[in-house]
């Protein structure tokens, strides 16, 4: 089914396997918002498939999640919320109605805007964000996270979200020439160090996507495939990765993951086939030869009977990226 032409690889994996999942940490259709809103204002965000973040700067800001209720933010304060959940921000929690209809958006230029709303009363400066992740490699992890990270929850934990806070404020508050671009770059690298910080501060689960990725065996195996995972990866070549005989790593990756290793890559190919499909413009037959398939009917079949669709639907489907627009 796959192309047996390739050699066996000898990736260079380091001993961190979930390091190497991190390292590749990438952003792709990314958009942000500088935003500087008077009293009283409030701002609806719905579902999203996209990673949300709120950078507070200064100025009164709630927010308001189904689960947790309201909560206020301080200055400084930044939040992210991994699955895109629905939620609000609120100059204070009584204010109802939505401000966005009341805000004037301004295009800064590639992916960046300023939200401005007039007024006489206490100014809130904001500086917010959706991000999608690059090809799949973190959304396992993404989907084990909570809904919402507070910084001042993790910040301990990782002595250069501290200052990185401190350096968004200043540029947010004092904005000089490109200090859109800079506040944009700091929010991915705060972003990246929050699921760090995360995951380092998480117990240590026996079964699961984040037991395996810590595993010194099946990590290695893993991080292999999420680095590449076109390449003609077989059970042997896996085990070989992982330093483990064929049948030990067969049986403790399926013991781990509670799946085969062959079935998990095959469906991280498909979840990567229908990012590629749906938001790069590739064709299904470039996307069956980056994936390793000898053809695009064998790799059409396996689309299918893993997605229960056809990949030429996907391709046909309107990206699920959100414009900028504050995000909304």
């Amino acid at each position: 089914m796959f192309d047996r032409s390739s050699q066996p690889s000898s990736p260079n994996i380091p001993v961190d396997a979930l390091s190497e999942v991190l390292q590749d940490f990438r952003l792709s259709g990314v958009s942000y918002s500088r935003c500087e809103l008077r009293h009283p204002w409030s701002i609806a965000f719905p579902q999203q498939q996209l990673l949300r973040f709120h950078f507070v700067s200064q100025g009164p800001c709630w927010i308001h999640t189904k689960a947790q209720g309201w909560q206020e933010l301080g200055d400084g304060d930044l939040v992210l919320l991994p699955q895109g959940i629905p939620h609000r921000l609120a100059s204070a929690p009584d204010v109802v109605g939505d401000s966005l209809n009341e805000c004037q958006v301004t295009k800064l230029g590639g992916n960046v805007c300023e939200v401005v709303r007039e007024g006489t009363g206490e100014t809130s400066t904001l500086f917010c964000g959706s991000m999608a992740l690059g090809v799949c490699a973190l959304d396992p992890l993404i989907s084990l996270m909570p809904p919402i990270i507070k910084s001042c929850d993790v910040a301990s934990n990782d002595p250069i979200v501290g200052p990185l806070l401190a350096a968004m404020t200043a540029e947010a508050t004092h904005p000089q020439m490109g200090s859109a671009t800079i506040l944009s770059r700091m929010a991915d690298l705060l972003t990246a160090r929050l699921i760090r910080c995360w995951v380092n501060c998480t117990g240590a689960p026996t079964t699961g996507w984040l037991a395996a990725i810590r595993d010194p065996n099946i990590g290695r195996a893993l991080a292999a495939m999420h680095r590449d995972p076109g390449h003609n990866w077989t059970l042997e070549r896996l085990a070989t990765v992982a330093g483990q005989s064929r049948s030990i790593f067969a049986e403790r990756f399926s013991a781990i993951l509670g799946e085969g290793a062959v079935h998990y890559l095959a469906r991280l190919r498909m979840q990567v086939a229908r990012e590629l499909l749906s938001q790069s413009g590739m064709s299904v037959a470039d996307v069956a030869t980056r994936l390793g398939y000898e053809s695009e009917a064998s790799f059409a079949r396996a689309f299918k009977r893993i997605t229960s669709v056809s990949p030429g639907a996907v391709r046909r489907t309107i990206s699920g990226r959100t414009d900028m627009d504050f995000g909304v």
